[in-house]
């Protein structure tokens, strides 16, 4: 079975259903991974299957039935978005979202800026720049209704970097792997300190694998203080926990 036959499969596994031109988006996402793959390190897994299932239907777990977190039109960054995830397939998906994939590597984003191109997809830009810097600046500050991340940092760590950038009543949507338990009890502080609270844990389990996963949605509640994110040393050595 050819990689576009086996992703739809795995796609209708889990509940999605995609058009032709999407299969043909996710295929062509696919090669260009793969081959840029062997110049810039953008990813551990190149076995299709596992493209398939661990990068483009486990990015899509993100989304929540009933649109409540997931807004027609929603704006939407994805936070240190690495080689495109969940950023790219979220796009594929949902081309009514306006999706910034933000990343501290520049490499990273001009191969995405490719795939953006080859896909013919208008509803994407990039965003180059530290997580813990460019939140404090007035055009991204709490001005996004969704921030998406995936495999980043753990909870409490990753909501000092995120949480700035989402508008109240917005969303932090956090794709988890095993240890999400863990990473909620440790993220309390975290959560009181920069005003927001868990709305809903989502367990996940992915066509053909038994590990563990979970997408955590984290409501914004209030206005962060504003010296929040510290600098990198203080956030890595003092997390909120």
């Amino acid at each position: 079975m050819n990689f576009t036959d086996n992703l739809a499969v795995q796609l209708e596994a889990a509940g999605f259903t995609v058009t032709e031109k999407q299969l043909e988006q996710f295929t062509t996402y696919y090669e260009m991974l793969i081959e840029t793959n062997k110049s810039l390190n953008l990813t551990a897994i190149t076995d299709p299957h596992e493209v398939a299932v661990k990068h483009f239907v486990d990015s899509l777990t993100a989304l929540d039935e009933g649109q409540i977190v997931f807004k027609t039109g929603a704006t939407l960054l994805d936070l240190g978005t690495g080689a495109g995830f969940p950023g790219i397939p979220l796009a594929i998906m949902r081309p009514d979202l306006k999706i910034t994939l933000f990343d501290s590597l520049q490499k990273r984003l001009t191969f995405l800026e490719s795939v953006i191109k080859a896909l013919h997809i208008s509803n994407v830009t990039t965003l180059h720049g530290r997580a813990e810097d460019l939140s404090h600046m007035v055009a991204h500050r709490a001005t996004y209704d969704i921030v998406t991340s995936r495999a980043v940092a753990r909870l409490p760590i990753l909501l000092e970097w995120a949480l700035p950038y989402v508008k109240q009543n917005g969303y932090m949507v956090a794709l988890k792997g095993a240890a999400y338990e863990e990473e909620l009890q440790e993220a309390k502080k975290a959560l009181q300190i920069l005003k927001g609270t868990v709305d809903r844990v989502k367990p996940v389990q992915l066509p053909t694998l038994a590990d563990k996963r979970a997408i955590i949605y984290v409501r914004k509640t209030g206005i962060t203080p504003k010296q929040y994110p510290r600098k990198p040393k203080e956030i890595k050595t003092k997390p909120l926990v």
